[in-house]
């Protein structure tokens, strides 16, 4: 049997590839979007993707199962628990709770674990060649390595009413039930540290379900109530594109052979795009950003592993988006974007046009912030982050919910905008300076901060 890993960064997405090596069959869990790295490395080891599944409708990425099995010619295998409405509207096998099937010599069993989202499925792997007991569980976003799946989302980023409670219920039972599997087993989760889909998710790639056990926080609940209180407490924001990747993964996102791949355009066009009210990326360093920039464009910086994840908070999927980015990068850049669904995509601008642009953001030091008179501190961290230790008196919205925010901001006051290093401050003053507000940011964010040894507050956001 072969067992490899796949890891996306961006996402803190994990996917697997399973092969019997004597049949040459392998199956593909939860594969992202870009499907090269499971087709390269099934290859190498001389393998043919036969089966292609995932553990549930996901939310934070585009799924790969119907680009991989459009190019591999896999059977796909796809939950059909959870109700008919979180039935997926492509053609697959169904998978139900005890349901079981081969890929060569492993045996995949199939157990129903809701909570996460109603459909939810982990498989149990058994290599027959080998052993008759099982090794190892892909537990998707049910259990993660020091964490569980938050049952909050279909509420939080897909706005369906009264779901948190009874999805936090229902991973107390799934909890129940892994209890009584064996210590030894080992645990491949669907995601790692950095993702939204669980508050404090390890940074290490596998686990042992013994250790979960004794070590997890989830499972030291006997109180059913008690357990939801904690489980409901301290999510991170949902980012506000997990709800349509919810309903692209449901319908099935779009194969990218059939995509329009984007144009290098004539930079003397920018202005005509911005007043349709296209979104236009500008990708270079924040620092250059500052310097020069056409006003009315976004920033977001390519070089950050966090890109595709900001451009998702942004990005109006019914809009096309447009880019400034080197020519280099640019086909680099279009893969994260679509990676969280962004398709339409007709052209990127150069640098260059960028430059001179007239546009500048303000920048203030630390020293510089602690010395004015009552400034106006708008911080862009995180609810957990704010919560830990904050600028005395800073406002509190978390990057992601500025845009929908924007009404609470004063317009008669310079606003300082300060996040954890520069990154988020920086991306939200060039939105707060696209819509006509006095923005300065605050160079080094809370880092700079702490070291110029600043005082801090802790505690509860105060209302914008």
């Amino acid at each position: 049997m072969l067992l490899k890993y796949f890891y996306h960064q961006a996402l803190a997405q994990a996917s697997y590839m399973v092969g019997c090596q004597a049949t040459g069959e392998a199956l593909v869990i939860d594969p992202a979007r870009d499907i090269q790295p499971y087709v390269q490395a099934a290859q190498q080891a001389g393998l043919r993707i036969t089966h292609v599944t995932e553990t549930h409708i996901h939310a934070d990425f585009v799924s790969g199962v119907r680009e991989l099995a459009a190019h591999s010619g896999a059977q796909i295998l796809l939950s059909a628990e959870g109700g008919a409405d979180w039935a997926y509207d492509y053609e697959s096998t169904a998978l139900r709770d005890g349901d079981r099937f081969m890929v060569g010599n492993i045996r995949l069993d199939v157990l129903h674990t809701p909570g996460h989202t109603p459909e939810h499925l982990i498989f149990m792997l058994t290599d027959t060649a080998g052993a008759d007991s099982a090794m190892g569980l892909f537990t998707g976003d049910l259990l993660f390595v020091g964490d569980i799946g938050r049952p909050d989302l279909l509420e939080e980023a897909a706005g369906i009413a009264h779901t948190r409670e009874p999805g936090a219920r229902q991973q107390f039972r799934n909890l129940q039930r892994l209890k009584t599997l064996p210590d030894y087993l080992q645990v491949w989760p669907g995601h790692g540290a950095g993702s939204a889909c669980g508050k404090a998710l390890g940074a290490i790639p596998s686990t042992t379900l013994g250790y979960e056990k004794l070590f997890n926080r989830a499972f030291q609940f006997n109180d059913e109530n008690a357990f939801v209180d904690w489980l409901l407490q301290g999510q991170p924001e949902a980012p506000r594109y997990f709800g349509q990747m919810k309903r692209v993964n449901k319908t099935g996102p779009a194969l990218l052979q059939d995509l329009r791949e984007p144009l290098r355009l004539d930079p003397t066009i920018l202005p005509e795009v911005l007043k349709t009210g296209a979104l236009v990326i500008d990708t270079r360093a924040g620092a250059a950003f500052a310097r020069g920039h056409i006003p009315g464009t976004l920033h977001i910086p390519a070089g950050e592993n966090t890109f595709s994840t900001y451009a998702g908070w942004y990005v109006d999927f019914r809009q096309p988006t447009y880019l400034i980015a080197a020519e280099d990068d640019a086909e680099r850049i279009v893969r994260e974007l679509r990676a969280v669904g962004v398709d339409n995509i007709p052209g990127y601008f150069t640098p260059d046009v960028a430059e001179k642009g007239g546009g500048q953001v303000e920048q203030i030091t630390v020293q510089q912030a602690a010395a004015l008179a009552a400034p106006y501190i708008l911080d862009v961290r995180s609810r957990s982050e704010y919560e830990d230790g904050h600028i005395p008196a800073a406002q509190h919205i978390a990057m992601g919910y500025v845009p929908r925010r924007l009404h609470e901001l004063p317009r008669d006051r310079q606003i300082i905008v300060q996040c954890g290093a520069g990154v988020r401050s920086m991306i939200v003053a060039s939105l707060l300076a696209g819509q006509g507000l006095r923005v300065i940011n605050l160079v080094g964010g809370i880092d700079a901060w702490k070291q110029a040894g600043l005082p801090l507050e802790k505690g509860i956001p105060e209302s914008v």
